[in-house]
């Protein structure tokens, strides 16, 4: 039995297709869901746009302290795995779910195969940067979606028998949904390849007073130029309560606000913008792989792959490179760029064939390794 752990809306993307394979070739599988996201805009809608069952297994994980959501992942987690213990358990990312599954995964000594191994941005100030790094170390399988992850890895001493380039799996996702194109340009009352998609909701960004207006300010830099679609994060919303800037938000003239989207309607919009300027690293990747300029807003990405052969540009909250940009692209002269190997929309294919390998003890885990001493 191999357990998929999600917790959130990134998770369930990166889960659904290696989900869809495995159930393909006949492997039992579990799959999990911690209720990190449970609003149902970041949750449900998102099962049903990938084609995901029901959970076999929910928890309510969701709210709290990164402590706190830690602590309750743990310990249900555990609980399930004593229960019924599974042959290995698949996270993927690097949210708060993922790291207190590997956790208690290891302490139970159940083999853990990470998916989007390898990332890393640099900035420990991140809590993902964090996850990252410990849930790599706990993992027995690593799989990377880019060279450079797997270079990542082997600096931070990783074995190399336990790493496998597969290639990014949330484009196997990506390739599910634009099969499934929605009406969201013309709902949102927009025109094709006239309007900006912006998402936000890191904490750098929204977390405090000053990071909103610096946030709203790039907005309003952006709507000068473009028309803006700004789908609001459920976080962004509770950070604009809390400050009482609700009013500076319904002023921003040329932006349209609405609430999460679901899966197949963001794709459509995000293929049909003109540019994308967000602070979410799948994005990222997902814009590489459409071929769409994005503008990141933030000083640093975990994806760098997206900025040396994609269509990312870093650029943070400063609005003068944002408005040389922008107006690079109303030009007709955005960034051109490829996309990556091992972004062909095949990587749960081989995601799964070295979940085999790991069943039949290639690599050895460590707890093989343990058990022979």
């Amino acid at each position: 039995m191999i357990d998929l752990v999600a917790g959130t809306r990134p998770n369930f993307m990166k889960v659904a297709p290696i989900w869809r394979e495995l159930e393909a070739r006949g492997i039992p599988a579990r799959l999990i869901h911690t209720g990190q996201h449970f609003d149902p805009a970041m949750s449900d809608v998102f099962f049903r746009d990938l084609g995901l069952p029901s959970p076999n297994i929910r928890f309510q994980c969701g709210g709290g302290t990164h402590a706190e959501q830690t602590a309750a992942v743990l310990v249900a987690v555990e609980r399930v795995f004593l229960e019924s213990r599974p042959d290995v358990v698949v996270v993927v990312g690097d949210v708060t779910s993922t790291l207190a599954t590997a956790l208690a995964a290891s302490k139970l000594g159940v083999p853990i195969a990470h998916v989007e191994a390898g990332l890393r941005s640099r900035d420990w100030s991140m809590p993902e940067e964090i996850n990252r790094v410990v849930t790599d170390q706990l993992s027995d399988l690593l799989l990377t979606p880019s060279a450079d992850a797997e270079r990542n890895l082997l600096a931070e001493g990783i074995p190399q028998r336990r790493v496998r380039f597969v290639g990014n799996v949330m484009i196997d996702s990506l390739h599910w949904a634009r099969r499934t194109p929605t009406d969201a340009v013309a709902r949102n009352g927009l025109h094709n390849h006239e309007y900006a998609l912006v998402t936000l909701h890191r904490p750098v960004n929204v977390d405090t007073p000053g990071a909103l207006e610096s946030t709203f300010e790039v907005i309003r830099t952006i709507a000068r130029r473009l028309p803006v679609l700004f789908p609001i994060h459920p976080r962004t919303v509770a950070r604009i309560a809390s400050s009482g800037m609700h009013s500076v938000l319904t002023e921003l003239e040329g932006v349209v606000t609405c609430e999460p989207l679901g899966y197949n309607d963001f794709v459509t919009l995000m293929e049909n913008a003109r540019l994308v300027a967000t602070d979410s690293g799948g994005i990222q990747e997902e814009t590489t792989a459409l071929g769409v300029p994005c503008l990141t807003l933030r000083v640093g990405t975990e994806r760098p792959i997206t900025v040396e052969q994609g269509t990312n540009i870093i650029v943070g909250l400063d609005t003068a490179k944002i408005s040389r940009e922008v107006d690079a692209v109303m030009a007709g002269q955005p960034k051109r760029g490829t996309v990556p190997e091992g972004w062909d929309g095949r990587a749960s294919e081989r995601v799964v064939t070295a979940l085999v390998g790991l069943l039949n003890g290639e690599p050895e885990t460590r707890a093989a390794v343990r058990a022979k001493r």
